[in-house]
């Protein structure tokens, strides 16, 4: 039986943005948007990149499913039990020269969902462009996203500066690179290396972000 991950990937293939925003908000009817993000979406875009990996599709096939994927995660239905009042921040992009943001446009609606006020910045951002943006709203948590292993040394970068920043906000770390390589040397008191949205649910459950500014 094929699943619903796989049913959505060839909708995306198939360049149908209709189709697939229609499969994904009957699918809204079963289940939640938690695990959309997480056990259809997500998983249907790691296996677009199996097959591009094993030849059975071309990048313009993967960019077509891309730009699809985009679409209905900017389409999706808006979530009416929103809290209308704030209690944190948070401010996510990707490193310069980060051309992946689609993890990171689903980690910013599920900041939202937990009554988060989110400023998604997109992939590829400098750290000076984005030290204006940290400086203006002044974010609880900053969220980096990385793909791959020669980020690690901009991540490393970022994190040392934004440690300065005043009001001591919480860095998180996330993207690909995170569930593949062994970040602990960057964790501390102050960054959070985040290893997929189930991490992230388990971070929201445990209440931790409660604290956040208790210790900022």
């Amino acid at each position: 039986m094929t699943q619903h991950h796989e049913t959505l990937a060839h909708l995306f293939l198939d360049g149908d943005e209709e189709e697939a925003l229609f499969y994904i908000n009957e699918l809204l009817n079963q289940y939640s948007r938690a695990y959309l993000f997480e056990k259809v979406i997500t998983p249907s875009m790691y296996y677009i990149g199996q097959l591009w990996e094993q030849n059975k599709i071309s990048v313009a096939d993967e960019h077509l499913a891309t730009a699809v994927c985009d679409f209905v995660l900017s389409s999706l239905k808006e979530n009416k039990e929103r809290r209308k009042e704030y209690q944190h921040k948070a401010l996510l992009f990707g490193v310069e020269k980060e051309q992946h943001y689609l993890g990171m446009k689903i980690v910013a609606e599920t900041f939202k969902e937990q009554g988060w006020k989110v400023r998604y910045l997109g992939p590829d951002l400098a750290l000076e462009h984005s030290l204006t943006q940290i400086e203006k709203f002044k974010p609880d948590v900053i969220g980096l996203s990385a793909a791959l292993s020669y980020r690690l040394p901009t991540i490393k970068t970022l994190i040392e500066r934004f440690k300065r920043l005043e009001w001591k906000p919480l860095i998180m770390v996330g993207g690909r690179m995170a569930t593949k390589f062994d970040l602990d040397e960057f964790e501390s008191d102050r960054v959070m290396v985040i290893k997929g949205l189930p991490h992230l649910r388990q971070w929201f459950k445990e209440g931790r972000a409660g604290v956040i500014n208790e210790t900022s």
